[in-house]
C-alpha cells in the first residue's frame, strides 16, 4: 500500500486580532512573500502534499487572494472556518460567547479536511526548513511502522524565540533524558532583560530563565487518530467550561491529557533554529532582515513561487 503523504494544518482563524488588523499576510520577503509562505514552501519541501487553512470566515476572501491563491499552484489546499458555533452535536453556544475556543477548536476543526498523519503550525510563525523536515520524517515512520499514539514536537532554545520588542507567551517543556516530552507549562509573559531572560509570575515576581530551555512553538506532529482525542476532551471542556466567557481550550493541554493517560507519548525533535514571528508590528522589520540573510546564503530562492 502507497504511504500517504502528511499533511499540514494551518491555524490562521486568529490573523489580524492579535496583530491589529489583518497584518501578518503584508510581505517579508523580496518576491512579497509573507512569513506563511515560507513556512508553506518549507512543508511542501519536507514531503508534505497537501495544507488545510483554518480562518474565520469573515477573513476567507482577503487570505485566498492574499495568500491561498498562490498556494494552491503548487500544492491542494482545503479550508475550514473556525466559528463560535462549529461544536460536537448537543453543544451551542452559551450567551454572551464571543471568545474563540483555542487551539485546540482550531485543530479539531479541520478534522473532516485531513487524511492523512499531519502536522499543526501557527500562522505568524516562521519555524525553518529543518523543523519541517524533521516532523515529516517522524510521521512517515510512525505510519509505516502503524504506531497510534505516537506523536511529535519541535522544541525550540527560548533565547532563538524571543521578540526584540516586548514580552511574549511561551509553553515551557519538561523533556525526559531520552527526549520525550513530560510536560508543558504555559508562561504568558518572558522577556529579555540587559542582565536575563525572566519571566512574569503572579505576585509581581519574576523567575530567571535558562537560555537554552526547550520551549513549545506549537508546531506538532500527530497520526491521524489525535482527533479522537481532540473531540473528547474539547466535548469535556465545553462540559466544564463553556460557560466561561473566557475559558479557552489550548492544544497542548489535550497532548497532556492524553500522555497523562498513557494514551500518547510526544517525541520532543529539538532544533537550534532561529524562530522568528509577527507578534507585535515591529516585527516585520526584524523578519525581514532575517529572510534577506536566508536568500543570500542560498536557503531560498528570491522568488519562492517562481
Amino acid at each position: 500500500m502507497e504511504q500517504k503523504q502528511p499533511e499540514l494544518v494551518v491555524m490562521a482563524a486568529g490573523m489580524g486580532s492579535r496583530y491589529g488588523g489583518l497584518k501578518q499576510v503584508d510581505p517579508i520577503g523580496p518576491g512579497g512573500e509573507n512569513v506563511l509562505d515560507y513556512s508553506v514552501f518549507d512543508a511542501v519541501r519536507a514531503g508534505f502534499g497537501k495544507v488545510v487553512f483554518v480562518i474565520r470566515r469573515d477573513i476567507e476572501d482577503v487570505f485566498r487572494e492574499r495568500i491561498g491563491r498562490r498556494i494552491e499552484r503548487h500544492v491542494p489546499c482545503a479550508y475550514v472556518h473556525q466559528e463560535l458555533d462549529a461544536l460536537p452535536a448537543g453543544f451551542t453556544v452559551p450567551e454572551g460567547r464571543v471568545k474563540p475556543w483555542g487551539t485546540a477548536h482550531a485543530a479539531l476543526c479541520a478534522r473532516d479536511a485531513v487524511g492523512s498523519s499531519f502536522a499543526v503550525i501557527n500562522a505568524d510563525d516562521f519555524y525553518g526548513a529543518a523543523a519541517f523536515r524533521e516532523v515529516a520524517r517522524y510521521l512517515r515512520s510512525a505510519d509505516a511502522s502503524d504506531r497510534t499514539g505516537d506523536y511529535c514536537m519541535v522544541g525550540y532554545r527560548l533565547d532563538h524565540t524571543l521578540s526584540e520588542h516586548g514580552h511574549v507567551s511561551r509553553g515551557i517543556c519538561s523533556v525526559t533524558p531520552d527526549g520525550y516530552l513530560t510536560g508543558i507549562v504555559e508562561r504568558t509573559r518572558i522577556q529579555r532583560f540587559a542582565d536575563a531572560i525572566k519571566c512574569a509570575l503572579e505576585g509581581g515576581d519574576w523567575e530567571v530563565l535558562a537560555p537554552d530551555t526547550i520551549v513549545s512553538m506549537n508546531i506538532w506532529g500527530f497520526t491521524h487518530e489525535f482527533f479522537g482525542h481532540l473531540e473528547q476532551a474539547f466535548r469535556a471542556f465545553i462540559a466544564t467550561h463553556g460557560h466561561d466567557p473566557q475559558a479557552e481550550a489550548y492544544l497542548p493541554a489535550v497532548v497532556d491529557g492524553a500522555m497523562r493517560t498513557g494514551q500518547a507519548r510526544v517525541r520532543v525533535l529539538r532544533t537550534d533554529a532561529q524562530w522568528f514571528g509577527v507578534t507585535y508590528q515591529e516585527d516585520r522589520a526584524t523578519a525581514q532582515r532575517a529572510v534577506r540573510e536566508l536568500v543570500a546564503l542560498g536557503h531560498y530562492p528570491e522568488r519562492l513561487w517562481g
